[in-house]
């Protein structure tokens, strides 16, 4: 990687709303629709903020210099060559693409994200394979902004033939800097540790006692063929009275498809319930097929941190060591546009 490549980072939107424009259209935009085209502004921060005030008079004089200087940096900074980071929150995911297009005005394409650069995606990895604090990094409350801390770790995951194995959380440098402010209590950091540390039958542990800080006792199948089932869940000492939960679980952090999800449902009895957790998410069909099924529940990712929040304080004290949580909430970086 030359020395000179920027890596930018991208968000689309605040929701995620402008995702499949990105991936499907193989571009990265940014939206101030009001402003219109950019093209023909003179190349300087001032005429931007100029243009910019004269379209949205009612900024206030501490968002101007951010908001107008993100559509300069877009227009003007911006070159082919240089590559970018999109973090979608849909499938947390890492999009790492380089630019392949100067600016364009392209409100044909999308009215709300008509500032738009053509983009060669060259790869998507599941957040986990990062360390916290690039993840941290790339989640600037900016829409747009440069990546440079941790910039190399996001050029060798470009360069790489083959995607290398995560740093253990034990020996995660980054997670140690940045765990007493923020990372314990992120989504993205317990999801981390999970896929790393739990990997495999461990993860099964993991949930099983998870449920039994629910309420239930648990049945975990030991290593090895499980036929699918890796533990049953039940209310009474003996497991004989209803409900009975058959329950199947996945350490990966990729999509789960519908396939899977009809193979544990065919083992699930009609007086029975399934459910499957994994730290990935679920394809469409795979979601639709279990809400056709009054006894079939999903849990993906982002649910199993929301229940592991709730039951935390019941967790066994190893689970609770290997995730010390001490601040529930999930930041987001400020940031500043420098003039």
């Amino acid at each position: 990687m030359e020395q000179d490549t920027t890596l930018w980072g991208i968000h689309a939107g605040k929701t995620g709303d402008a995702e499949s424009l990105f991936i499907d259209n193989k571009i990265i935009a940014l939206g101030w629709a009001e402003v219109g085209d950019l093209a023909s502004i003179p190349k300087t921060r001032e005429a931007f903020k100029s243009h910019y005030l004269s379209k949205l008079p009612h900024t206030k004089p501490a968002a101007l210099p951010g908001s107008a200087g993100q559509l300069f940096r877009f227009v003007n900074e911006m070159k082919v060559g240089d590559l970018v980071a999109f973090p979608a929150k849909h499938t947390k995911t890492i999009h790492l693409g380089e630019i392949i297009g100067e600016y364009q005005y392209s409100p044909g394409k999308s009215k709300g994200y008509p500032n738009q650069r053509a983009v060669k995606w060259l790869k998507e990895l599941p957040r986990t394979h990062f360390s916290q604090g690039a993840l941290y990094e790339i989640g600037s409350a900016l829409s747009l902004f440069t990546v440079k801390t941790y910039s190399e770790e996001f050029f060798a995951a470009i360069e790489s033939k083959s995607v290398p194995t995560p740093i253990p959380a034990s020996e995660d440098k980054t997670v140690a800097d940045v765990k007493h402010d923020v990372e314990e209590s992120t989504s993205d950091f317990i999801l981390k540790i999970l896929a790393q540390e739990t990997k495999g039958h461990p993860f099964a542990d993991f949930v099983g006692n998870l449920l039994q800080t629910m309420g239930y006792r648990t049945r975990v199948s030991p290593p090895g063929v499980d036929g699918g089932i890796d533990i049953v869940a039940h209310r009474d000492e003996l497991g004989f009275e209803p409900p009975i939960i058959k329950v199947q679980v996945k350490s990966s952090v990729g999509s789960i498809g519908d396939p899977v999800i009809s193979q544990l449902y065919g083992k699930v009895a009609q007086s029975e319930f399934g459910l499957f957790v994994t730290l990935g998410t679920f394809t469409s069909q795979a979601v639709q097929f279990a809400r056709a099924k009054h006894n079939l529940r999903l849990i993906d990712g982002d649910a199993l941190v929301q229940l592991i929040l709730e039951h935390y304080e019941q967790l066994d004290s190893k689970y609770k060591g290997l995730i010390p949580l001490r601040r529930m909430y999930i930041p987001e970086t400020a940031g500043s546009d420098q003039e």
